[in-house]
């Protein structure tokens, strides 16, 4: 059971902590010379775990207290951990060096040190503070031009009620050392006897039925060798104020449940109305009537409830949508609307991959049902097995397997496997959404040594996208089951009620994470059974989705950035603060010995500390030029003075305005495109293409918004907890 825990790891439901202590800059590197401060970098392109960037720095020579300001451009490697929330950027290559500063010959000097120390050195950054600067960097985000934007079937529920979902037609398999079958292909735990009744439990409630398909009742007096058999219901299960009704479908769906009629509350100037009695983002425009809601990330707008429902992006949302006050009730929603700092903080975090050193000796075992079998995955030369729980791909005559974020091949279908430290990635590039293997094509292999092979993913490999703007959940595709003696789950985008936190990701509905859901997982039944079934959701473990005060059963908001930490430092969060969970795939426990030991990684590095006298307040332009803000006043590096700079402190319009979703990239109908590796070169000192003012305002907010998320954000631990067990119901 304990690998089915750690494959559910997105399922299940987590509390917040206290805030973290902040890594702090300017950090110093000590030389035999002097001492090298440097400044916060300043990123101009990720791509892989390969970081461009500049920053600036001063050199107090030995005997000397006068600072020597300079610029220095570097390649390096980022090695990324969400457990912690950091990044060390090591392994420097310094290709250029720039002394504004220097009034005399000495300039050489500090360049030769510069050269020397700072390769050997190890910078610590908060992730925080490396995605908001990436904003001002060259990142080429992905748009992704193939993703299923159809709506799932939508079915309207005024009483309480749970989703049964069952993917296809309902599929039985016998439980072992019993009478009973289960049903295989249900995330909730169905039961069969031998006249035909069916039952459905979360450890507490009962129901029967005559089929599979329903009318589900509540029952009072299950078979007594069936509640014998099962485990004892966990006793923080919630106690539901009612048998909720089951629902059941066989096709893609959604369910909306409110508490009775829709109670529809004002919002936004009176312009939105919102539904305050589900757990659902469900909201009514007023100017035009329609109706808009919110699943899996992507927005269904309609007339009336009955539908048609149809898709509307992100970017083309009313401008109503992005004036929804963040300490509201829906603010959490914020992240789902283009051109907030919300959804751009979730697009960027989306770019920084999570990396791992795997070590060459790391094992993989492959099982199939029967002799492997491969489909071909249309318009590419990959074919993948349908009838095994792990991502097997076939390319050529070689075979591939991914597993939790690693790459590994095989001349063989059955191995022996070993670490690969190199795949086809145009071939796999090629994979479209609608194949159930896409999400392979963002884990990469960056570069390898005799002993060392690292790797990373991206939150596409766990089926978060960004899109027009905004994270989406899932692919939007149907995959179709195997039609074998086993089951083996495809990821599903709809039937969860899944919703997006900004802190921790994906999540589910309450009803699939406080109740029926979890026990389903714990019986053994359902979606899960076989080996490592699928990975839902994000970097982050999972909390209730982020509508905040308007849940059924969640009266915790979690989805807005701005008065999370004063809640979290009030207590007003009825949750565990020890039980927050933050998932690192290469940390799970079942791999985690995977991970090269310390002694085989290139650890000749001396991390840098930091120094807690000076400001995090000084900036290099993109020509090395060095200023500093003070009283929110520009000054600038001049023959070794600090002087006010009239061209940087002139009024601009350009850095007050709101974000523009016209500056977001809509999915074209080109075949999408891995950012295309560039030729490094050093830094143009032309400035007819630079507006230096704009590039230093925006690398200057971007730093103190990071210094706020990051002092403000809760801290996650790694423990794996059971289920949400201090959420209060209504």
């Amino acid at each position: 059971m304990n690998h089915l825990r750690h494959a559910l790891f997105a399922l299940f439901l987590v509390a917040l902590s206290s805030t973290a202590n902040a890594i702090e800059w300017p950090q110093e590197v000590v030389a035999d010379k002097g001492t090298i401060i440097v400044y916060q970098p300043q990123p101009e392109f990720l791509e892989g775990n390969r970081l461009r960037g500049r920053a600036a720095m001063s050199i107090l020579p030995v005997g000397s207290e006068e600072q020597i300001f300079g610029t220095f451009w570097f390649e390096a490697r980022v090695e990324t951990d969400r457990n912690s929330d950091t990044a060390l950027v090591r392994d420097l290559k310094v290709t250029d060096v720039r002394w504004p500063d220097s009034k005399d010959a000495g300039e050489q000097q500090f360049t030769a040190l510069v050269e020397s120390y700072i390769p050997s050195a190890g910078f610590e950054i908060s992730l925080e503070r490396l995605s908001a600067s990436l904003a001002t960097a060259e990142l080429e985000i992905e748009s992704l031009s193939q993703l299923n934007n159809d709506p799932p079937k939508i079915v309207f529920h005024r009483e309480l009620a749970v989703l049964l979902s069952y993917d296809g037609e309902p599929r039985y398999a016998k439980i072992d050392n019993s009478t009973y079958e289960r049903v295989i292909n249900a995330p909730i735990a169905v039961i069969r006897d031998q006249r035909g009744r069916h039952y459905v439990t979360n450890g507490k409630l009962w129901y029967v039925a005559n089929s599979a398909m329903g009318p589900w009742k509540p029952t009072t007096s299950p078979p007594a060798d069936l509640v014998a058999a099962i485990p004892e219901a966990d006793p923080e299960t919630p106690d539901w104020p009612s048998p909720p009704a089951i629902v059941v479908a066989t096709e893609p769906t959604e369910l909306i449940v409110t508490d009775g009629p829709p109670q529809w509350k004002s919002l936004a100037g009176g312009d939105i109305l919102y539904a305050s009695n589900t757990e659902s983002p469900w909201l009514r425009y007023l100017p035009t009537g329609n109706m808009y809601l919110l699943l899996s990330g992507r927005w269904f707008r309609s007339k009336s409830e009955p539908g048609p429902w149809t898709f509307v992006p992100a970017d083309e949302l009313p401008e109503a949508f992005a004036a929804i006050p963040p300490a509201s009730d829906i603010g959490g929603l914020r992240t789902s609307v283009a051109g907030t700092p919300e959804a751009e903080d979730a697009i960027l975090d989306a770019q920084i991959p999570q990396t791992a050193a795997i070590s060459r000796d790391a094992t993989l075992e492959v099982s199939y049902e029967g002799s492997p079998k491969f489909e071909p995955v249309t318009g590419t030369r990959v074919s993948y097995a349908v009838n095994s729980a792990t991502q097997v791909l076939k390319v050529e005559n070689q075979y591939y397997a991914v597993d939790n974020g690693v790459w590994f091949t095989s001349s063989k279908a059955t191995g022996p496997w070993k670490v690969a430290d190199e795949v086809p990635e145009d071939e796999i590039a090629k994979i479209p959404p609608s194949s159930p293997v896409y999400n392979t094509t963002y884990v990469s292999v960056y570069e390898s040594t005799p002993e060392v092979v690292y790797v990373g993913y991206r939150p596409g490999y766990l089926w978060s996208f960004p899109y027009y703007g905004v994270p989406v959940y899932g692919s939007g595709w149907y995959y179709r089951p195997y039609p074998g003696p086993w089951y083996y789950p495809r990821p599903p985008t709809w039937g969860f009620n899944v919703g997006y936190n900004p802190w921790t990701g994906w999540s589910y509905g309450v009803s699939w994470s406080n109740g029926f859901f979890s026990f389903g997982v714990r019986f053994g039944g359902g979606y899960h059974h076989h080996h490592h079934g699928w990975y839902g959701g994000g970097y982050r473990g999972p909390v209730v989705i982020n509508t905040g005060d308007i849940n059924i059963g969640n009266n915790v908001n979690v989805g807005n950035r701005a008065d999370i930490g004063n809640k979290i430092q009030r207590n007003d969060l009825k949750v565990n603060r020890d039980n927050l969970q933050r998932e690192n795939l290469y940390d799970r426990a079942n791999v985690s010995d995977r991970k090269a030991k310390p002694s085989a990684v290139k650890s000749d590095f001396k991390r840098a500390s930091s120094n807690n006298k000076l400001k995090n307040n000084v900036y290099a332009d993109r020509d090395g030029k060095i200023s500093r803000n003070v009283d929110n006043q520009w000054q600038t590096r001049d023959q070794g003075k600090w002087q006010t700079d009239p061209e940087l402190n002139r009024p601009s319009t350009r850095d007050v305005q709101k974000p523009a979703t016209s500056d977001l990239p809509k999915p074209s109908t080109r075949d999408v495109q891995k950012p295309a590796s560039r030729d490094l070169q050093k830094p143009s000192t032309s400035h007819s293409t630079i507006n230096r003012q704009h590039d230093l305002n925006q690398a200057r907010n971007a730093r103190n918004k990071a210094t706020m998320r990051e002092h403000n954000r809760p801290v996650q631990h790694r423990q794996m907890p059971h289920g949400n067990r201090n959420m209060r119901r209504r």
